[in-house]
């Protein structure tokens, strides 16, 4: 009698999922994400030298006075450790940090470069705008809404690629220093001006991390950029408040932190240094020898999210001292501008016009002067003193 045939039942064996990243894969998925580079650092393990010498550096660094009033810098945890000093005082389960860079240069004018007089100057990374399908100017856009988006997405492309890991995405918002990340994962050296500067790109990148419980593969550990400033301080000799020193910055001497941090009114003696910016400031990256070399080089076409927004490229001062409130918040609605709020962002605009020399601001400056803003009525004043000095038949109404 035959024997019933043996059904053979072959069960798939599940495909393990890679336990590191690989940084061809990472950059291959970050240029699909919107990047333009990016690399893989692994975290340095809890008091190692590396971890130790850094939260020395920016222990030492916020004991000195120079976060000024940015006191998210200063937080601490529980056992009283900066968090921003080490990655394992909020995420002890990280195990690399994917950098991510875009590039947001551009062939416009600089700060540096000559412009119309009575013209104020907004830093390179808040004149920036979203593009429609046509190429034409629909709305502001703000770097860290843009990148975050941009880290979410390569976060989601690695997980279907690799499998559920923990992460967490950070554009300026989280408990770490981005820069230092970056120049870890090999971006670039960390510039005398402070900034990360790449070789072929310059410094003009937005920086976005995310962290991860996945270590980087042993063979994608990054080659560290070479510091290639060499005995250049263009930077430190052209920044007009001596913010900078060799690799510090003083940043409650930086313009940037002074027009857009800054709460109440400017230190005097730095109002002058300030000149014509009237949110942030692009000195020490506009003088800089290799972001001269990178513009130069440069054929690449505008990031449609992140192209300069045209009439904030040497705004008149007039022009934005006209604007009411409502118009403020109509202008700068989802730029990083709305940062200094309307008050400072007045202040700033004050100390602009003082330094412009040109007596045409007067009206203006006396009309603010007697506001019930007292920041931007002691402001005024002192602008109208400072134009009132060059030009001796006009008299400040004391």
């Amino acid at each position: 009698m035959p024997t019933a045939p043996v059904l053979c039942c072959i069960v798939a064996q599940p495909v393990p999922m890679p336990q590191t990243l690989s940084t061809s894969l990472v950059a291959v998925l970050a240029r699909r994400a919107g990047f333009t580079i990016a690399g893989i650092a692994p975290t340095p393990a809890e008091h190692s030298p590396e971890d130790r010498a850094q939260r020395v550096r920016f222990e030492q660094w916020i004991a000195s006075g120079a976060a000024g009033e940015m006191e998210y810098l200063k937080r601490r945890n529980d056992h009283g450790e900066l968090l921003r000093a080490s990655l394992h005082s909020v995420f002890p389960w990280a195990r690399s940090a994917i950098v991510c860079g875009a590039d947001y240069s551009s062939a416009e004018p600089r700060s540096i470069d000559p412009a119309p007089a009575g013209t104020g100057w907004i830093a390179r990374y808040a004149q920036t705008e979203l593009l429609d399908e046509h190429g034409s100017s629909a709305r502001p856009s703000d770097y860290h809404k843009v990148l975050l988006k941009r880290l979410h997405s390569l976060d989601s492309m690695l997980k279907e690629q690799l499998g559920d890991f923990e992460s967490r995405c950070y554009v300026d918002t989280g408990p770490l220093v981005e820069r230092v990340c970056a120049r870890l994962a090999g971006i670039g050296w960390t510039g005398k001006n402070t900034c990360i500067l790449n070789q072929q790109l310059g410094s003009w990148l937005f920086l976005g991390v995310i962290l991860t419980s996945k270590p980087p593969e042993p063979e994608s550990l990054p080659q560290l950029a070479v510091d290639r400033c060499g005995s250049c301080t263009r930077c430190i000799d052209a920044c007009p408040t001596q913010a900078l020193t060799p690799y510090q910055m003083d940043a409650s001497r930086c313009i940037s932190y002074l027009t857009i941090e800054k709460r109440g009114p400017i230190p005097e003696d730095l109002r002058s240094p300030i000149g014509r910016q009237v949110f942030g400031c692009d000195i020490c990256q506009d003088v800089c020898p290799w972001n001269n070399r990178a513009r130069s080089l440069s054929t690449k076409s505008k990031d449609p999210e992140l192209a300069p927004r045209a009439p904030l490229i040497n705004p008149a001062l007039d022009w934005l001292a006209a604007m009411s409130e409502q118009d403020f918040g109509q202008w700068f609605f989802g730029s990083p501008v709305k940062r200094a709020k309307f008050t400072g962002f007045r202040r700033n605009l004050a100390i602009a016009m003082g330094n412009s020399g040109l007596a045409r601001f007067l009206p203006r400056l006396r009309n603010w002067a007697a506001s019930d803003d007292p920041v931007l009525s002691e402001s005024a004043h002192w602008a109208i003193r400072k134009l009132a000095a060059q030009h001796t038949h006009t008299s400040p109404p004391e």
